[in-house]
């Protein structure tokens, strides 16, 4: 029992940097599963990457701003973020280019300009906490504000979830009932860029989209429905950041780069395991 506490329980009693770090991942993981499982839903998976690069250069902004100030990194990329979203579904609606295509250009523009803003003032340390993050520093402001918008993501999911499992499946009925399927699609939208701007602190702007896409995709080779795939994609997100703040803690290696590991061996696990589409179990079933 002495060695499995030193190994599994000792790092989050002992040091509060590891507590607070678990705290932080665990409640991005339970708010990002979920709307990993609406991406995929909506055929979006890319939009989240989109996204998370489309908030560097707020982030970068509020860096050169304010220097290594949480509030006004945080405020930059939530404007930037929501710009994107806006834009590409303004160009979508207006031309023939598709709503995917248009975050794909504004994301890569995006990217480009963040990290021009980040060289002006900045060293290539400050690049890699802002790409790679430093879940590991977490203080009490930025923990408290994972858990607020983790909550209020839950919260506001909860509310529109009827009206967005409609819009994901036929928004033309959606449209046509009166259901508001442009302000339940914004609302998603800003629930997807809040929460990369508080996971950026965590795992980074390149990172946090593994801990919304993973357990998502994994989710959808063991959960029937999306009720069951919702509660699964928070599980698993929750397990990786547990798993992966172990492995980091024992082994020496970056926490955020093990935590996104262990979320894609679930994936491959549940890839190849899966009740509901995986290889081996389809495999099985076809020979029989």
């Amino acid at each position: 029992m002495g060695a499995l506490y030193e190994i599994f329980l000792s790092p989050f009693v002992e040091f509060g940097f590891m507590s607070r770090a678990l705290f932080g991942a665990i409640f991005l993981a339970v708010a990002t599963g979920p709307l990993g499982v609406f991406l995929i839903l909506r055929r979006m998976s890319l939009v989240a990457d989109s996204m998370s690069h489309a908030i560097l250069p707020g982030v970068a902004a509020g860096f050169l701003v304010a220097g290594v100030s949480l509030t006004a990194m945080l405020v930059g990329g939530m404007v930037t973020g929501l710009l994107v979203a806006l834009l590409a579904g303004v160009v979508s609606r207006l031309t023939s280019l598709k709503e995917d295509a248009s975050f794909a250009a504004l994301y890569l523009i995006s990217l480009g300009l963040g990290v021009v803003l980040l060289s002006l003032k900045g060293s290539n340390m400050d690049l890699l906490h802002v790409l790679f993050g430093s879940v590991l520093g977490l203080d009490d402001k930025a923990l408290l504000f994972i858990m607020v918008v983790s909550s209020l993501t839950i919260l506001l999911l909860s509310l529109i979830y009827r009206p967005l499992i409609i819009e994901c499946l036929d928004p033309g009925f959606l449209r046509s009932e009166g259901g508001g399927g442009s302000l339940v699609h914004m609302l998603f939208l800003m629930l997807l860029v809040v929460n990369l701007v508080a996971g950026f602190q965590v795992l980074g702007t390149l990172m946090v989209v593994g801990m919304m896409m993973l357990p998502a995709a994994a989710a959808r080779f063991c959960g029937r429905t999306v009720g069951r795939q919702l509660v699964l994609a928070a599980a698993i997100g929750a397990l990786s950041a547990y798993v992966g703040l172990v492995v980091s803690y024992h082994y020496g290696v970056p926490a955020s780069s093990a935590i996104i590991l262990v979320a894609g061996l679930f994936y491959i696990l549940s890839l190849m395991f899966g009740r509901q589409g995986g290889v081996i179990r389809s495999r099985i079933r076809f020979l029989n």
